[in-house]
């Protein structure tokens, strides 16, 4: 999983969101060591693009002599657990030329919500659909599936729902090729514990493989993704702290404030993990 496509890097591998076109700069403002980005609209079904100058070679070739290990989040329009055709479908194909992509520039995997389906349609049925999608992927780089913090008919809200849409990505060819990203905004707004989130996640995936790193404006189990900057929202910073040690795994803040906010978070999370 990431572990394998960071080698032998020991330090501890701690980035933000930034504009791919300009990833090495605002990384290094940010004091990271890593970059997530997004390719393209989030919010769009278009064939997802590199505004890097020289494309998906030239961001490679940057984020390589720079030193900065990239992670792709797929846009927020895609749903494969989705009953409806026109949701499914076109989710599936956006999802792969993610992937697709992200192997080309050499990310260490690509994240993507779990999705839900409608009222009244089966939660086992929007499962399974996950299972037929991995069976239907190619899998360049790791993809991770990502808890969400609100809805009924979410597929990685409540550890129920994570654990039955874990259980059907085992079943598809490819699971090997399929690890966790553990949102803690999204937990804490979801109403996991967080004192016991880690160990609770781990034994139903037996794995961590990235941690977003967000503090929450909304109070435990609201429902609401709206992050905040660590220390500025409703988790306790101790508990914060224990999740990101615990979880031993690469981080991402999706933190509010630009490079100034951000780089405070990542000074933050440094000096935390220095103890």
């Amino acid at each position: 999983m990431i572990a394998d496509s960071l080698g032998g890097v020991t330090e501890q591998i701690i980035g933000a969101t930034v504009d791919e076109a300009d990833l090495s700069a605002q990384t290094g403002e940010r004091g990271a060591n890593a970059a997530q980005i997004m390719v393209g609209d989030p919010q769009s079904w278009r064939k997802p693009v590199i505004n890097h100058p020289g494309g998906a070679a030239g961001l490679k070739e940057a984020a390589g002599s720079a030193g900065i290990a990239v992670v792709v989040h797929a846009a927020y329009v895609i749903n494969v657990a989705s009953l409806n055709n026109r949701i499914r479908i076109p989710s599936r194909k956006l999802l792969q030329q993610t992937l697709t992509l992200a192997g080309e520039i050499g990310a260490i995997g690509v994240v993507v919500h779990g999705g839900h389906v409608r009222d009244g349609e089966p939660v086992e049925q929007g499962q399974d659909n996950w299972r037929k999608a991995v069976d239907g992927l190619e899998l360049p780089v790791p993809l991770l599936l990502e808890n969400t913090a609100g809805g009924k008919h979410a597929m990685a809200r409540e550890l129920e729902r994570i654990q039955g849409t874990w259980t059907a990505i085992q079943a598809a060819s490819g699971a090997e090729n399929v690890g966790f990203c553990l949102d803690t905004c999204h937990a804490f707004a979801a109403g996991l514990d967080m004192t016991t989130v880690v160990s609770d996640v781990r034994a139903i995936t037996g794995r961590i493989d990235l941690v977003h790193v967000n503090d929450s404006q909304g109070p435990a189990g609201s429902g609401r993704d709206r992050h905040a900057n660590i220390g500025k929202g409703k988790i306790s910073p101790e508990e914060l702290a224990a999740v990101v040690r615990d979880a031993g795994a690469p981080l991402v803040v999706e933190t509010p404030g630009e490079a100034a906010g951000q780089a405070a978070d990542i000074g933050w999370l440094r000096e935390r993990l220095a103890g």
